[in-house]
């Protein structure tokens, strides 16, 4: 029998057209060592594909050091020479293997981990670079919480941020993590890259992991997807309750629905709810209101509700409804349905905050009740909003807690009834409708108002009944708007409560804050305050935070406290900058300051506008830093410093171009700027741009014509006037002369 003999060149071919695709688990991984290209693909779809590459020592001697650490060359990353499974080579440049790459998994985890020879000992850098291919819907965020964080972070668009460990898809309530790789978006396309270490072991390895069920298994454990079909953005509106609490009808909305049209209608203001319109409802408590029928308060709404809503419409808004239906104050309702309600042992009666009769929702008839009266007002009345009330996640006096009390279960028509309040909310949504906005007024992540209502009422109460809004109102806002906007537009629209701006109780400083507190995160906007009695510069506050600039969470995890800093990360195709809130929560005037690691940038240089004060802050190295005063807020639009004119912030809106700003170029060959600028019809506001030293301005253009453009803050700033009689996206158009 003739030995087979073969040749070095027949092993290496041989070696070459091994199999390099490897099960890892839930992964599989493919190497194409032709190309040097890695793919990791989950079976639940996600695909991570990239280059490898090493640079190491130009040449390693005998004991495994560099024979000179200061020269670097690449090697070759290749299919394991020795018949190792699920291990690449690391070949220098003298053909020899001198480190190796491993992969391996854990389940949902699969991972990279780059390292020496048996006793070698030489420095070289790993890069892992490519593109992350899966569902269409996935933004970056953060999913591993920070020790001793200061900061709410908030984005809109696809913002890269240092702090960047996940991609996270609403649709699959699953995120995609990675340990050790930054992120970012660019033309459409998720990028990774990461850079490993040899000779250091905390940055040797790199992982990408994914996490099913990542809202569902932690804190909604009825989660479902927003529909963003029926509720695109989060809502706008304004509504009676905490100004005119009981004491608003059908004259008293449409007035100030007549006053909206013209002063806010215009900038984004879409909903006009009503409140306290239930029969026996001239005075609280709710719980004497008929809030389980239709009947009307005929004294305050002589016209009916189908006539209201149809007059809200021709104004130019949706109309919506308050509905708190656990309960009844009517007697004769309750006389006619007993049996829908709770008694306890006694045969006394269940009060409750919606009624001095409490639903029974296992009572057979009951639900069906429920859905008959919420099908009517929404299709035969016309309401397209529903805010309905009573079902609190937050006090025990109120339906979603008390349904879940042993003693009260007990008192049901079916004790063992597994999800009482559930029932309740899916009869709601039946009866609204597919087509219609539901808004759960004190819902809450963790029940099941999360797999039917489109927003939640995650603040408490701005105010209290016949009461004016109060410093600590504000605080208490911003602290359930702090622990709660990591659900927002994942699982709900977040509704802070309204927001009031009233000169007759907050001074201009805490104002600004309640602006701020509720617009910044892009959270619901609801103003609630008797408008026509505003002065212009609280009108202006309103105008300035509508519409709703669209965002995301960038940190899926509750926080808690007053953070003093706030931050929405804005990126869109044309740019990216960062709008901060440094506040004071405190008494006394203070510093407040953040570093650029806490936001997300690991260095550059920005420049800086502050909003509320229209002051010029030039250029920050590493960190903004300001004077804030007690109850106030200081927001800074930071803008990465460019060596041409560049823009620098509009008075439009609160996010400072983050609504208006459509469009914005540099042509370095023109030497010209053009920005598109959305303009609200009769309403002049400005722009301004940052026109660094040794720079000057020769022309401002609008659609064409000239403008009296002027520089200010010591010729370091461009301020734009812009006026248009009906709403449209101006073209503008800077021209500059380079000089000494």
């Amino acid at each position: 029998m003739k030995k087979a003999v073969f040749s070095l060149a027949v092993v290496a071919a041989m070696c070459a057209a091994a199999d390099t695709d490897w099960d890892l688990g839930a992964w599989r991984a493919h190497f194409d060592a032709q190309a040097s290209r890695l793919e990791l693909t989950h079976e639940g779809g996600a695909k991570v594909a990239g280059t490898l590459s090493f640079t190491g020592p130009k040449a390693v001697t005998g004991s495994g050091v560099a024979a000179n650490a200061a020269e670097t060359a690449p090697w070759k990353v290749c299919d394991s020479r020795d018949g190792a499974a699920k291990r690449l080579a690391l070949v220098d440049t003298r053909d020899n293997v001198n480190g190796y790459i491993t992969l391996r998994s854990d389940g949902s985890r699969v991972s990279l981990l780059v390292y020496h020879r048996t006793a070698f000992a030489f420095d070289g850098r790993l890069d892992f670079a490519g593109e992350i291919a899966w569902k269409d819907d996935v933004f970056p965020c953060r999913v591993k919480p920070i020790a001793g964080d200061r900061v709410l972070q908030v984005k809109s668009g696809p913002a890269r941020s240092a702090l960047d460990d996940a991609l996270f898809s609403r649709s699959e309530d699953a995120a995609l993590v990675c340990c050790g790789a930054s992120l970012c978006c660019e033309g459409g396309k998720w990028k990774f890259s990461s850079a490993l270490d040899i000779a250091e072991p905390g940055r040797s390895g790199l992982s990408f992991r994914i996490e099913k069920d990542y809202y569902k298994s932690r804190w909604v454990p009825y989660y479902r997807p927003l529909d963003t079909k029926r509720a695109p953005h989060a809502p706008t509106g304004w509504l009676s309750w905490n100004t005119y609490f009981d004491q608003a009808g059908s004259k008293e909305n449409l007035d100030e629905a007549r006053f909206a049209a013209k002063w806010f209608k215009p900038f984004g203001m879409e909903i006009w709810n009503i409140e306290s319109w239930q029969d026996n409802s001239p005075k609280l408590p709710v719980s004497n209101f008929y809030n389980m029928n239709l009947e009307t308060y005929a004294a305050q709404f002589p016209e009916g509700m189908k006539w209201l809503a149809d007059e809200i419409r021709k104004l130019g808004f949706k109309p919506g409804l308050w509905m708190a239906p656990y309960g009844t104050g009517s007697d004769a309702f309750y006389n006619e349905h007993k049996d829908w309600f709770l008694h306890r042992k006694d045969g006394k009666p269940l009060s409750c905050w919606n009624g001095r009769y409490t639903l029974d929702p296992t009572a057979p008839g009951a639900l069906e009740h429920l859905t008959k009266i919420f099908d009517k007002a929404s299709h035969e009345w016309g309401y397209e909003f529903f805010k309905i009330d009573g079902m609190s996640g937050r006090g025990p006096g109120y339906c979603a807690h008390l349904y879940e009390r042993p003693d009260v279960r007990e008192l049901m028509h079916d004790p063992k009834c597994p999800n009482p309040f559930e029932r309740t909310v899916a009869a709601f949504r039946k009866g609204i409708g597919d087509d219609r906005i539901f808004l759960a007024c004190q819902g809450h992540f963790t029940g099941a108002e999360s797999a039917y209502a489109d927003c939640s009422r995650t603040g408490a109460d701005i105010v209290h009944p016949n009461q004016p809004v109060k410093w600590a109102n504000i605080c208490l806002q911003a602290r359930c708007t702090v622990n709660q906007i990591f659900a927002h537009s994942v699982v709900f629209w977040s509704d802070p409560d309204c927001m009031l701006v009233s000169q007759g109780a907050l001074a201009r400083e805490q104002a600004q804050v309640e602006a701020t507190v509720v617009a910044l995160p892009g959270q619901q906007t609801f103003a609630g305050d008797k408008l026509a009695e505003l002065a212009p510069d609280r009108v202006k506050l309103i105008q300035q935070a509508l519409p709703v600039c669209d965002t995301a969470p960038a940190k899926l995890y509750p926080q808690f406290g007053h953070l003093p800093v706030w931050d929405l990360h804005i990126s869109r195709p044309f740019g990216d900058w960062h709008v901060v809130a440094l506040f004071n929560w405190e008494d006394e005037d203070k510093s407040v300051s953040v570093e650029w690691p806490e936001i997300g940038e690991e260095d550059g240089q920005f420049i800086g506008w502050e909003f509320w004060t229209g002051e010029y802050l030039g250029r920050h190295l590493a960190r903004l830093e300001m004077k804030v005063p007690a109850h106030g807020v200081r927001l800074v639009a930071l803008q990465r410093t460019a060596r041409n004119p560049q823009f620098l912030t509009s008075d439009r809106h609160i996010t400072q171009g983050g609504v208006e700003l459509k469009d914005v170029r540099w042509d370095a060959d023109a030497l010209r700027l053009t920005a598109k600028i959305e303009v609200i019809g009769g309403f002049p506001q400005t722009a301004r741009f940052a026109l660094p030293g040794g720079w000057f301005l020769t022309g401002a253009e609008a659609d064409g014509k000239a403008l009296e453009a002027k520089t200010e803050s010591n010729g370091g700033v461009v301020s734009v006037p812009l006026s248009v009689p009906e709403t449209r996206v101006v073209d503008v158009v800077l021209s500059f002369k380079a000089g000494k």
